[in-house]
């Protein structure tokens, strides 16, 4: 039986997503408490990958198991095992052939910076930018990003001739955010990094260091040394991941 469960965390304390030795991961203490469950080893699948302080709001896994139980019991029984740094918000039981990643039809991850770069309590959970920035102008740019194109300049993914980087970007939206701003980008997926160099970028426009005519620019060079900008990791939220059936 296949179980698909949409699970949030805190990106602050993991090393990501993927297990990596000696170093704590979203997939190893999620498949520890599966375990715990279990009393056998459980591997899950995740709809991709997070990187090191990124955090989520709806990331998505499956695993397969012989237990039944109710989604209620299922979330309970997880989050009873996980630290709270890591909660499962849903869980439900799927048509054998679900897939957690081949079947993703699109991702929407935010971005998030502040003035309130000296805030404590938000260090490890947004980006930071003490200067104004035109939103009207970061808005103007974040159009050059949607629809389908060559995102090599937009990734530092060692370049593979096999591996295509043309993604659908279907939305880039840039609006005020208490103290600072929120980027919002949907897509059918993204390249490694992509996301937090487009925010960058953006933010960068928002500052007038870069405009539309000079971006344009970077996404034809289909040069993975075009873009120099990376935004913090702390500010990247993988906010909710749609399948067909949804």
């Amino acid at each position: 039986m296949i179980v698909k469960c949409i699970v949030a965390y805190d990106g602050s304390m993991y090393c990501g997503w993927q297990v990596q030795p000696g170093s704590p991961s979203i997939q190893e203490t999620i498949e520890k408490a599966l375990k715990k469950m279990h009393k056998r080893e459980v591997s899950i699948v995740g709809s991709g990958r997070t990187d090191t302080g990124v955090h989520a709001l709806g990331q998505v896994f499956h695993f397969e198991t012989e237990l039944k139980l109710t989604p209620f019991h299922w979330c309970a029984a997880i989050n009873r095992l996980l630290p709270k740094s890591i909660r499962i918000q849903d869980a439900q039981v799927m048509p054998d052939d679900f897939h957690a990643r081949f079947d993703v039809v699109s991702k929407r991850y935010d971005y998030y910076v502040t003035r309130d770069a000296d805030n404590p309590f938000i260090q490890n959970y947004m980006g930071k930018e003490r200067r104004e920035l035109d939103l009207e102008a970061m808005r103007e740019c974040a159009s050059i990003f949607v629809g389908t194109h060559d995102f090599t300049s937009f990734t530092s993914n060692k370049i593979h001739a096999e591996k295509s980087r043309v993604r659908t970007i279907t939305r880039v939206e840039v609006e005020a955010y208490e103290s600072g701003v929120r980027m919002i980008f949907e897509g059918d997926g993204f390249l490694r990094y992509q996301v937090r160099m487009m925010a960058q970028t953006l933010i960068e426009a928002g500052l007038h260091h870069e405009d539309k005519d000079s971006i344009l620019k970077m996404l034809e060079a289909k040069d993975k040394h075009a873009c120099h900008y990376k935004a913090e990791a702390c500010g990247l939220y993988l906010v909710k991941v749609n399948y067909e059936e949804e």
